[in-house]
Order: C-alpha cells, then sequence, then structure tokens
C-alpha cells in the first residue's frame, strides 16, 4: 500500500504517463483526453437540438466518460483509503510570493481565499471562479483541448497546434501570475 500511499518520482511517473499516450493511440486509435468528456456529457444528457451535440456519443465518447469516472474514483480512493489529500507541498519561495499577495492558508489543494464557497461573493473570488473557469472551459473547446491534452497527447504526437496551444498556455500563466492575480487579490 505504501507504494500507493506516496507521491512517485517525476522520473517513475512521467515516463508512465508518457507511455500510456502511445499505448492507447495505437491499441485503440484514441487520443488522450479529458475536456472534451464534458461535450459527451452534454450530448448524453441535455435535451438539445443543438447540432454541436448531435452525434454518436457512446460510439465516440463513452471510453472518455469511462475514463473520467475512473479518475474520479481513483481520487476518492486516494483520499479516503490511502489517506491523501494532505497539505500541497509548496516551496518556501512561492509561499512568500503568495503572502505578499494576501493569500496565508496552504492547508488544501486551492487557497480558500479565492477557491470557496464564501470567496464565490468577493471580486476576487468571482473573477476567479466563474470568470476564470468560463475562460478555460471556452478556451478548452476553442483550442481543441485542455493543458493536458495538448501537452501531453499533443506534443507526443508532433503536432504543431498543441505546440502553439502549450507556448500560449505558458504564456497566459505567466500574464496571470505576474499582472492579472497581483491586480484582483
Amino acid at each position: 500500500m505504501d507504494l500507493f500511499a506516496t507521491a512517485w518520482p517525476w522520473y517513475v511517473a512521467g515516463p508512465i504517463i508518457g507511455l500510456m499516450v502511445p499505448t492507447l493511440l495505437l491499441l485503440t486509435g484514441k487520443a488522450f483526453g479529458i475536456s472534451s468528456s464534458l461535450k459527451h456529457t452534454c450530448a448524453a444528457t441535455l435535451p438539445t437540438k443543438a447540432e454541436y451535440f448531435q452525434y454518436d456519443w457512446r460510439a465516440s465518447g463513452l471510453w472518455n466518460l469511462v475514463f473520467v469516472a475512473g479518475i474520479l474514483v481513483g481520487g476518492v480512493i486516494a483520499v479516503q483509503v490511502l489517506g491523501g489529500g494532505g497539505p500541497t507541498g509548496i516551496s518556501d519561495a512561492t509561499q512568500t510570493d503568495l503572502r505578499a499577495l494576501g493569500l496565508v492558508d496552504f492547508s488544501g489543494l486551492v487557497p480558500p481565499e479565492l477557491f470557496s464557497w464564501s470567496s464565490l461573493t468577493t471580486p476576487a473570488g468571482f473573477v476567479a471562479i466563474v470568470i476564470g473557469g468560463f475562460l478555460v472551459g471556452f478556451g478548452a473547446r476553442y483550442a481543441g483541448g485542455c493543458t493536458s491534452g495538448h501537452a501531453i497527447m499533443g506534443l507526443a504526437s508532433l503536432q504543431l497546434p498543441s505546440l502553439i496551444a502549450v507556448i500560449g498556455f505558458f504564456i497566459g500563466g505567466l500574464t496571470t501570475t505576474y499582472f492579472l492575480l497581483p491586480l484582483i487579490l
């Protein structure tokens, strides 16, 4: 059980994730990705006539929904059975920078000053949760995939659009970190 209760070093976990991508592609012809599961969920559940959701979601997306369900079940097992879910390892330098912005609680996975039900009614929380969430969701669908899909699958299959998307993700992350976050906090 200790094997699954502790974090694996990057040189073990990284190659395993990296090998999963070509294995999935070679064995099933499926591209690794998570964000398309939202489209499949909407196609399966929404009573709409929108052309975007009119396709055979079982044939093209059922495996993806099962994959996402497996991630959720794995997360519950990791926290409830293996004792995960403790404080996130944040470097002292990053904690110092975040304290300078007014974020002081590092007990969870995300700062509760920005990501909690009570922060939703604050301007900073609204921007981070509602506007940020919309932009991430819209951007993932508009770009044809999210950060993990483009960075793991797209770069592994040498896709130029994925390289451009990943460069855009880094530019967006740096811009948010150094310019937008200090403005909204």
